[in-house]
């Protein structure tokens, strides 16, 4: 077991060092020039070069990626363009935000999908099993902001229950912190749940055919029983492996989410970046999301071996 988890951190190094040549790469081919964008739209030929120098940017490629890369190292990403402040602070000052909504949305979808999958599983080819599809095929077919303009004007002006946009922090209190989440929460947690709930269905459906399960029905073990304990824990890889494959999902569902409900979280900031082109910001944010989708799957990659202890060798 010590093994297989060594084994498995191990190959995550180099999945970030190509990632992290992606991202530096990424930016550094793509049009529009930093040094321009500090200088203004008055400066001269010479101000804009005299910047490049500071910057480095007249440096070859492999040398200015591993100069990135080993401050990266360290800890430091960089200084924002336009602010001038580490890249680090501005991430620390909208982490809260971020991920708070992924906290309450992931929280939300699995106690709500995985309880619906098994359900529909369970009355396969009943009304409960239609619904559970209808609304499977509708949250992959809404888009997040629609769904989120909806709720807004449904809960928000015409029923005046929750909050239009903004963000308060839990140190506030918890209900008014969970209030600002339910909105938000719910509409980028639609298309999560619609995923994760077929998956669950399908899985179920799987080990529900199997011999091990009629056996146990024979045996005269209630439903409940026999559900949770027998088939839902034998179809658990592939639920679990569809709930990490969703963080990539709902990674990109957050900077929509958060632009929508007008949320400060590193969603918004990732939008405003890209929009002034603030490089340092837009490598720092996506490298972050980069390595935490990493770190979620080698956290699925290592519930595996709990799952099936066959996985471990």
């Amino acid at each position: 077991m010590f093994a297989y988890i060594v084994r498995r951190i191990l190959a995550t190094i180099p999945v970030m060092g190509v990632v992290a040549l992606f991202v530096f790469s990424l930016l550094y081919f793509s049009p529009g020039d930093p040094a321009a964008i500090i200088a203004g739209d008055l400066a001269t030929v010479d101000d804009i070069e005299k910047i490049r120098q500071q910057l480095g940017l007249n440096e070859p490629f492999l040398v200015r990626f591993s100069t990135w890369l080993f401050a990266i190292l360290q800890g430091d990403f960089g200084n924002s363009i336009f602010s001038a402040l580490p890249v680090s602070t501005l991430i620390g000052q909208r982490l809260e935000a971020t991920i708070s909504l992924s906290l309450t949305t992931i929280v939300l979808s699995v106690s709500v999908a995985i309880p619906l999958g098994v359900l529909a599983a369970a009355r396969a080819g009943g009304w409960l099993d239609r619904l559970v599809m209808m609304f499977a095929v509708l949250g992959f077919s809404v888009p997040v902001f629609v769904l989120g303009y909806v709720l807004i004007f449904l809960f928000s002006l015409e029923l005046d229950w929750l909050p239009v946009q903004g963000f308060v922090s839990i140190r506030e209190g918890f209900w008014p912190f969970l209030r600002q989440l339910i909105l938000p929460s719910l509409a980028l947690g639609t298309i999560y749940i619609a995923l994760i709930a077929r998956m669950t269905r399908a899985a179920m459906l799987d080990v529900l055919s199997q011999d091990y399960i009629r056996t146990a029905n024979a045996k005269g073990l209630g439903t409940e029983k026999v559900l949770l304990r027998h088939a839902l824990k034998n179809a658990a890889v592939p639920i679990v492996t569809v709930v990490g494959i969703g963080v990539a999902l709902l990674i990109g569902g957050v900077v929509v989410t958060e632009s929508v409900f007008a949320i400060p979280g590193l969603g918004r900031m990732t939008v405003d970046a890209i929009l002034r082109r603030d490089y340092p910001i837009i490598q720092g944010v996506i490298l972050m999301f980069s390595f935490v989708y990493v770190l979620i799957n080698l956290l699925v990659d290592l519930s595996y071996s709990l799952f099936d202890p066959r996985i471990r060798y």
